[in-house]
């Protein structure tokens, strides 16, 4: 039977999971493969920490040549994660003439156009199912399952750190830093948080999902990318009352002539398919001429999970490798003399509904104020919450929804607004997927 050797950069959670499911299913790899998958190098900086798995000292090097340069290795298996040294391993493993497996979403969201295009040009596999959704088949689903659908929208909880966070704060009614403290502790969160919570790790699997969807290269810096660490638990609670959950939203939409593209948190109804996905996580809807809507959910991150997804993606190159095949499925969905650019919409031209906040004073002639003020900007009020008295110099809690709006409309608005004297601070928005 046949043995393909694979060389793995990155020993840390993600590559440990890879090894150990390489050695507890290799049974089963063999019985669908028709050949064995044996990593016979493993690069790290840190070949000393135990990683709770046995692995022959000898196969273990700090250098990452010794895995680029191996002429027996045939896939490199990149999970160092950021932009360098990762591009510059990935672009020599391809002109070497190794297949690359990655579940490095930034790498691919910046640099993902020199990267297809060198392995096009050497006629390598680019596997990154990992890379969005852990365990979800998303990239697999868009390539081939969906391979005649025309998209319209593509929606996604993926990022299972700033869900959890906010699944905390709606069941358990407690704030933003008590929630991440909670995920910290319990390893969800990294020390330093930012890319998940401000919204960049979403971005950067959207970028990715919007070229495979649509044919065209969007850049995380190209869109607008808000996070989760300005919703109070204030929000949640009127969210609650109005019959929606927030959710930190990657979306891409696609009119037939522009796209939309954005990241940020989100009100959507409690019926919603994502509404009631919680924790760590993930789900993927994705709208289309053929099928009108196809939810995916399925665990976004974890050693085996995200493992898992790039295992499957070594396997099918070892297949279409024995096969004969090469190259089957174009990396980037699309042939590459087919990928075009689509002009990117604002945001101050997109529509949408709002979930307005205001604190104010509380006398006489607030609500009309605001209300004026909305109304001389074409934004229709959907409902209207005002809260008790007894906040002091704070003021209270005034809450609206607004009916289907234009953005730079609702931002012109605001801006008015809180410059009135019975405006205690900076008015907040939350915009509202029906």
């Amino acid at each position: 039977m046949k043995t393909v050797k694979a060389g793995l950069i990155g020993f840390g959670t993600i590559g440990a999971g890879v090894v150990r499911i390489l050695d507890s299913s290799a049974e089963v790899i063999r019985q669908r493969l028709g050949a064995s998958v044996q990593i016979t190098k493993i690069a790290d900086l840190d070949i000393k920490t135990d990683r709770g798995i046995k692995v022959d000292p000898g196969i273990l090097t700090t250098n990452a040549d010794e895995v680029l340069e191996d002429p027996e290795i045939e896939i490199v298996i990149e999970l160092i994660g950021g932009y360098e040294p990762a591009r510059s391993f990935t672009l020599k493993a391809i002109q070497n003439g190794k297949h690359v497996v990655t579940a490095n979403k930034a790498l691919l969201a910046k640099h993902g156009e020199e990267i297809f295009s060198a392995a096009d040009e050497k006629g390598v596999c680019i596997g990154f199912e990992a890379a969005v959704g852990g365990a979800i088949p998303i990239i697999r689903s868009i390539r081939e399952a969906f391979v005649a659908n025309q998209f319209s929208a593509i929606e996604g909880i993926v990022n299972g750190t700033a869900n959890y966070i906010l699944s905390k704060m709606s069941d358990e009614n407690c704030d933003f830093q008590t929630a991440l403290k909670e995920a910290q502790e319990k390893g969800y969160a990294e020390a330093d948080p930012t890319f998940d919570v401000e919204g960049i790790d979403s971005a950067h699997k959207i970028a990715i999902l919007t070229r495979l969807a649509y044919g065209t290269p969007v850049g995380a810096d190209e869109m607008t990318i808000q996070g989760i660490s300005s919703i109070t638990p204030e929000d949640i609670d009127c969210a609650r009352e109005f019959g929606y959950r927030v959710k930190l939203l990657a979306i891409s939409k696609y009119d037939g002539k522009s796209l939309d593209v954005r990241v940020h948190p989100t009100m959507i109804p409690e019926n919603h398919p994502m509404a009631n996905v919680n924790g760590v996580l993930n789900a993927i809807r994705v709208c289309d001429d053929l099928m009108e809507e196809n939810v995916l959910v399925g665990h976004g991150a974890g050693a085996l999970p995200t493992g898992s997804a790039v295992v499957g993606d070594v396997v099918e190159i070892v297949r279409n490798s024995m096969a004969g095949t090469g190259t089957r499925v174009p990396s980037q969905s699309f042939h590459t003399a087919k990928i075009k650019p689509i002009p990117l919409k604002k945001i101050e031209e997109i529509e949408s509904e709002y979930f307005l906040r205001f604190r104010v004073k509380d006398v006489p002639g607030v609500l009309a104020k605001i209300t004026g003020i909305l109304g001389n900007h074409s934004i229709s009020i959907a409902s209207v919450i005002q809260r008790g008295r007894g906040y002091g110099e704070k003021g209270v809690p005034l809450i609206m929804t607004s009916h289907l709006s234009n953005e730079k409309n609702v931002r012109d608005a605001l801006s008015e607004i809180d410059r009135l004297d019975v405006v205690c601070e900076p008015s907040n928005l939350i915009r509202v997927e029906n």
